[in-house]
């Protein structure tokens, strides 16, 4: 595993990002883990995601693209702090965008925030994590009527690894299978598990055995087909 992912398990553990315990999603699932994004609120947080974001781009989609965009509310600020990581580690000059949930009528009118989209721009897509593509579903309509763009690949955090609407792939496969783009993320919960599993980070061990065992018998449940 590349050290900037090691690098970022731990950080989303020291930012308390990425905990373990019991916990209920919006499905309705009760997982042993919860990922929560919004947890990164300082400046020095921000900074390193979106260095993370910008490495993780760069190696698996490469820098050949205009525009990195942000489906509203979470992917705004993601597609802010990539866009200026790209600048700062590659020298790279990409554009950001975000939609908005409600198209506004009056000075800066329209759908979308930042920059305008443009016929033939390559767009990477930053989102948090994809549980069910929702998200994807409701932006990529909307890209695709600004502009004529390609969407070069969707680039989320964490790939939880569990199955998605259609009960056997994981939402991102799902996703890349739908709209014919790639999709990866910066770490996947098999790569979370292997690096945490009895290793101390911030002075304690967050993946015991006794987690270990709630997380196979979560995945032996909703563990999608790899």
């Amino acid at each position: 595993m590349e050290a900037y992912k090691q690098e970022f398990i731990e950080f989303m553990v020291e930012s308390d990002v990425l905990k373990f315990g019991d916990f209920t999603l919006k499905s309705g699932r009760k997982s042993p883990f919860f990922m929560n994004a919004g947890a990164y609120v300082t400046g020095s947080q921000l900074h390193r995601l979106g260095q993370f974001y910008a490495r993780a781009i760069h190696d698996e989609f490469g820098l050949d693209f205009d525009v990195v965009f942000g489906p509203a509310y979470k992917g705004i600020p993601l597609s802010v702090i990539t866009t200026m990581a790209l600048s700062e580690l590659y020298g790279k000059e990409a554009r950001y965008c975000s939609n908005r949930k409600e198209v506004k009528d009056h000075g800066d009118t329209g759908i979308l925030l930042g920059s305008a989209l443009r016929d033939g721009d390559r767009v990477v897509i930053v989102e948090d994590v994809t549980t069910s593509g929702k998200s994807i579903e409701e932006t990529h309509p909307i890209l695709m009527q600004q502009a004529n763009v390609e969407v070069v690949g969707l680039m989320v955090s964490l790939n939880r690894l569990e199955v998605g609407k259609g009960g056997e792939i994981c939402a991102l496969d799902e996703v890349r299978e739908r709209y014919g783009f790639p999709t990866a993320s910066i770490v996947d919960m098999g790569e979370v598990t292997e690096h945490l599993l009895n290793r101390e980070c911030q002075g304690r061990v967050v993946i015991d055995d006794k987690v270990k065992a709630a997380l196979d018998a979560y995945y032996e449940q909703y563990g999608a087909k790899r």
